[in-house]
């Protein structure tokens, strides 16, 4: 790899609910190259994320060429992953992938406005890998753990992507604290269902 090639960014764990509520985006300079950043409402920045969830469904949304929306399902909510042409590889993953499956994606977080003004959260996929049952149950303890790191680190002085947060969201930490601590839950009733007989 070349030297003068741009370091990429580090991919952040995050729920499904804190990603769709993270309807704000900016860059950090005024150069058409510098990358865009999602805010994420627990104070930190976002250029990348990864997530592991359920595909549930998939769907060829395009009219000219293919399009692939993808739902996948976290213990929180729900993710819309959209791939065409520019990344083929995600895009035969949601052609191919069976649903219901558990997926890791690491994409770019995009953000859309609708014609009544709201705004849509998306993830441009730049991977789709399909993984274990025990992949996707660690990664809900990390991004738990993760989530509530950044929740506590949100107060700090000097924390200013949280600073930043706090003028552009009007929502309760509470919110992310309580998303993180329902997902582990999940994964000790879902032990208590899957046990081998």
């Amino acid at each position: 790899m070349s030297q003068s090639a741009p370091t990429r960014e580090v991919a952040r764990r995050v729920f499904a609910t804190e990603f769709n509520d993270a309807t704000f985006s900016f860059k950090e300079s005024d150069d058409e190259r510098a990358p865009v950043y999602s805010l994420l409402p627990t104070g930190e920045r976002a250029n990348r994320v990864f997530i592991v969830g359920t595909l549930t469904e998939t769907e060829d949304v395009g009219e000219d060429s293919e399009y692939w929306r993808g739902r996948v399902v976290d213990p929180t909510g729900t993710f819309f992953v959209y791939a065409g042409q520019y990344q083929p590889e995600a895009a035969s993953a949601l052609r191919d992938l069976d649903t219901p499956s558990y997926v890791a994606i690491v994409g770019k977080p995009r953000t859309y406005e609708t014609e009544d003004g709201s705004v849509n959260v998306s993830v441009r996929p730049e991977s789709i890998t399909e993984v274990s049952s025990a992949v996707r149950d660690r990664w809900v303890v990390e991004t738990a753990e993760r989530t509530l790191e950044r929740v506590e680190a949100f107060e700090e002085e000097g924390n200013e992507y949280a600073r930043r947060a706090e003028e552009e969201y009007d929502l309760p930490l509470s919110r992310y604290t309580q998303g993180a601590i329902e997902a582990l839950e999940s994964l000790d009733e879902n032990e208590e269902v899957e046990q081998p007989a």
